[in-house]
């Protein structure tokens, strides 16, 4: 319903009453904290117009001063990624239209007094001036801002023993799948994966070592769902005002309407079987008591006779040999009975 990692999304995501919202975070060029997740502005702002030489920077290696000259909106109007753009209404729209990149501390003041919140770096490049301080900067801004440590998870690996001392309070957080044991030994609290990598049994050992997973991206129904009943804590999603609107798994029945359905389905089969067995008319009776007959009249003609009898109003020269070869093999076989010679008489032998 907004562009990514604006303000006007974090604005929505509250109005929505989530439980948390995600953020990725980098240092300004001059030491400010900003919210980026890729690692240049090309997708989300118009820096190819604005800075055309400097499109494929680092976002880092920019100041505060020119990020601020950037739009960060039009590009959610003009690519529309989740179809949305049409259902704006004209004032959200305009105000799509003109979001601008967005400080950490901005986005902290709108976010801080209503939700939890997921925390994610990006690795600033060896020439940056704050290359090996950024961490301490980005725990001050955090702290300053008023929001309840409890409230923050920390994600990165990177100078978490650090962040352990000054912000004890935050929820120790990992993006690696790694065996329950391991991670409190880490001192992680909770799990933030991609829901292609976790299994229901993942879930329940996870759940068994007190370990709280959160999967992400979940935006459609059905798959929220399946991780519900699976056990799931918690999901990141783009599309929270759909997954609002689902109270509980879509799939999910009480016992007594599962029963229902069970038991009238076997009703149903166990009658129709029945009424096959009882309406069908015996229409093969007939047909086969013939075909015993026809079999039991020719019980001893071999191969050479039946084709014999297929034929036997045809006149060919390949009809009349069949028929001798049919005569020498009787004869050589020993005939018994004038009866079974009466067959070749009555042909005009």
């Amino acid at each position: 319903l907004a562009p990514e990692n604006t303000l006007m999304s974090f604005q929505k995501a509250v109005e929505q009453k989530l439980y948390g919202v995600q953020a990725d975070v980098v240092l300004s060029y001059d030491g400010v904290p900003f919210l980026m997740h890729d690692k240049t502005l090309r997708r989300t702002t118009n820096v190819e117009e604005v800075f055309p030489e400097r499109a494929y920077e680092h976002s880092s290696m920019f100041n505060w001063t020119d990020l601020e000259k950037l739009n960060a909106g039009e590009w959610f109007l003009q690519n529309d990624p989740f179809w949305t753009a049409g259902s704006l209404s004209r004032s959200d729209y305009l105000e799509a239209a003109n979001q601008s990149v967005c400080k950490l501390a901005d986005m902290l003041e709108v976010i801080k007094d209503n939700t939890s919140l997921i925390l994610n770096f990006q690795d600033l490049p060896p020439a940056h001036p704050y290359y090996s301080t950024y961490i301490n900067i980005t725990l001050e801004t955090i702290l300053s801002s008023g929001i309840r440590q409890q409230a923050v998870m920390w994600l990165p690996d990177t100078e978490r023993q650090l962040v352990r001392q000054i912000a004890p309070g935050f929820q120790q957080t990992s993006g690696l799948k790694l065996d329950a044991e391991r991670l409190r030994e880490k001192g992680i609290v909770k799990l933030n994966l991609r829901y292609t990598k976790v299994t229901n049994e993942d879930v329940r050992d996870y759940a068994m070592a007190n370990l709280s997973v959160n999967l992400y991206t979940v935006n459609e129904p059905w798959l929220y769902s399946i991780l519900w009943c699976a056990g799931v804590q918690s999901v990141t999603s783009d599309s929270s005002h759909v997954l609002r609107k689902v109270p509980f798994p879509i799939w999910l029945m009480p016992p007594d309407e599962y029963h229902l359905i069970w038991i009238t389905s076997d009703l149903i089969s166990f009658i129709v079987i029945v009424g096959v067995f009882i309406f069908q008319k015996p229409t093969t009776d007939i047909p086969l008591l013939s075909c015993r007959w026809r079999l039991g009249s020719i019980r001893t003609y071999n191969p050479e006779q039946i084709m014999l009898s297929a034929a036997v109003r045809r006149s060919s020269r390949d009809v009349k040999i069949m028929k001798e070869k049919l005569i020498f093999s009787e004869i050589n076989n020993g005939v018994e009975t004038t009866d079974e010679l009466s067959l070749c008489s009555e042909n005009g032998y």
